[in-house]
């Protein structure tokens, strides 16, 4: 089965990180970048990305969270920035707190200078919304299941007033993987690039208005590791 016709549930999507890290020595910061710098590239094809017409104005703001979804959106704004882009990057979590390879790309993030904000208050964040061209969320990802607590509903819903065209990382941010249940507030996408396989969500044409269009990103997990996956 190819890629992007697979589809893997939260659970499986977690083993496949865990037997790739583990059985076949993938560092799990290798699988982050090759998630991350899938999703500038889709980005870069939307804006049709050329460095000779490169407008000065056009800003990417990335929002991201405490976990590996944050960790992805760290990434993206490297890649962004490396093409020209100006980027910014509005984080809302204590840095303290990030751990494993979401801590090592912050770290890389900081240490590049790239435009950060930590949890910025509402003015600042409407006011980065409307200056941007596209909005990254990288807010939560698959591993959601509760209702969207404070302060990442006021986030997704002044993201949903204020920004045009939003990226959502692997889900948008909001949504259940596995059911499509809509947990308390959800960002409404104009993309949606999803890791490694469809999700069982994304197969809801009810949800459409929130994902947008959906490309499957490869994250370098071996086709014998899918393979080996009971299907759903």
């Amino acid at each position: 089965m190819h890629i992007s016709q697979q589809v893997l549930t939260r659970a499986q999507v977690r083993r496949v990180d865990q037997l790739a890290i583990e059985q076949y020595g993938l560092p799990g910061v290798v699988l982050m970048e090759n998630a991350g710098r899938g999703c500038a590239e889709l980005l870069l094809r939307q804006l049709q990305y050329n460095p000779s017409t490169l407008k000065s104005t056009d800003t990417i703001c990335i929002c991201c969270g405490a976990g590996n979804n944050g960790g992805d959106g760290f990434v993206i704004a490297r890649h962004l920035e490396n093409h020209g882009l100006a980027v910014e990057v509005l984080l809302f979590a204590n840095p303290e707190k990030l751990q494993g390879d979401a801590a090592i790309n912050f770290n890389v993030l900081q240490k590049s200078g790239t435009p950060l904000s930590v949890n910025p208050d509402s003015d600042t964040l409407t006011h980065k919304l409307l200056q941007a061209s596209w909005v990254v969320d990288a807010l939560l990802g698959t591993g959601m299941t509760g209702i969207v607590r404070e302060p990442l509903q006021r986030v997704i819903e002044t993201i949903n007033a204020n920004a045009g065209s939003v990226l959502a990382v692997d889900l948008p941010s909001g949504l259940d993987c596995d059911t499509g249940k809509v947990l308390g507030s959800c960002i409404r996408a104009k993309l949606t690039a999803t890791f490694v396989a469809l999700k069982p969500a994304l197969l809801n044409p009810a949800i459409k208005h929130l994902t947008g269009k959906i490309h499957v990103i490869d994250i370098g997990a071996p086709n014998h590791l899918l393979r080996s996956l009971d299907p759903l």
